[in-house]
């Protein structure tokens, strides 16, 4: 089998995967992705596509992500390996919708605007 290779993006995260036939090995930038991602939830987001298609340990992960922070990062994992699992078995599409694994979360922060404190938020304002 040859490598599959895509791409997801969260937030400011952009990920790049390859897939390939393997035994479950995952490497984020170079490190296992237990040492990259820390804590348990941010692991199991990047296992989640895995566990939803039931092909936990039956492919290596190459990763490359940059941007955002480490959630954001993580999500965009995901995303990026349940393209490629669908890419490789379509079959399993519908399941990996159905967890809304193959949607992009397109949500951005909103830019500050001229004349406020933030986004939305304004200066204090005093009668005086």
């Amino acid at each position: 089998m040859s490598v599959t290779n895509t791409s997801g993006r969260r937030k400011t995260a952009v990920a790049r995967i390859y897939l390939k036939d393997g035994n479950g090995a995952i490497t984020v930038n170079g490190k296992d992705y237990t040492t990259y991602f820390p804590t348990l939830p941010l692991q199991y987001i990047v296992n989640q596509a895995f566990i939803v298609a039931e092909v936990t340990g039956q492919y290596d992960v190459k990763v490359n992500v940059a941007g955002g922070g480490v959630k954001g990062q993580a999500e965009a994992v995901r995303l990026a390996i349940a393209k490629a699992i669908v890419e490789l078995d379509a079959i399993r599409k519908p399941s990996l919708r159905a967890k809304g694994l193959m949607t992009r979360d397109n949500r951005m922060v909103e830019r500050k605007k001229p004349g406020r404190a933030k986004a939305r938020k304004k200066f204090q304002f005093s009668k005086r």
